[in-house]
């Protein structure tokens, strides 16, 4: 897929975007707070999620994810294994943190009541990683892998400037 540090910024980011719109309205949506939220508190949770979901893919769970899938046991030229064992390191790695983040966010809006801490934690990465997992696997990893093949890699292929 990426093979320049340019691409994989470009492919972060499209991945980041699809990922963090509909986890986040997920989130909003079972947390009954898609309603009583104004558009733009939104549209500033959403941005904040999105760039530290950004950050994270490049510098901590993008890295760990590639050095662990390349330290497996497997045939690194079968594609599919390759982008299955990446996808499911990267899965891993931002559900445990951005649900971090849900959980400092469900903090600061609405406190913990009488639960303690990591029963919230666990229960927010679970929701997470049951509809993250899914998504990644079935729609999103195939989807803006179409997109970056498609609008990305030939537009890169192509010369700037037609000779004849």
């Amino acid at each position: 897929m990426p093979t320049t540090k340019r691409e994989s910024l470009i492919f972060g980011i499209i991945m980041c975007v699809g990922m963090v719109l509909v986890m986040s309205i997920y989130n909003l949506v079972i947390n009954g707070q898609i309603d009583q939220l104004s558009v733009p508190h939104i549209v500033l949770e959403v941005f904040i999620g999105f760039c530290i979901a950004l950050l994270l893919d490049i510098f901590c769970v993008g890295p760990v994810a590639r050095k662990i899938t390349g330290k497996l046991p497997f045939d690194k030229s079968n594609k599919l294994l390759f982008v299955l064992s990446m996808s499911g390191f990267m899965i891993l790695g931002m559900v445990f943190f951005m649900s971090i983040f849900g959980l400092v966010t469900l903090m600061l809006s609405e406190g913990l009541g009488d639960q303690g801490i990591w029963s919230t934690y666990f229960m927010i990465y679970l929701k997470n990683f049951i509809v993250a997992f899914p998504l990644q696997l079935l729609i999103m990893g195939p989807l803006v892998r179409f997109i970056f093949v498609k609008f990305i890699k030939e537009k890169e292929k192509q010369p700037l400037y037609a000779t004849e």
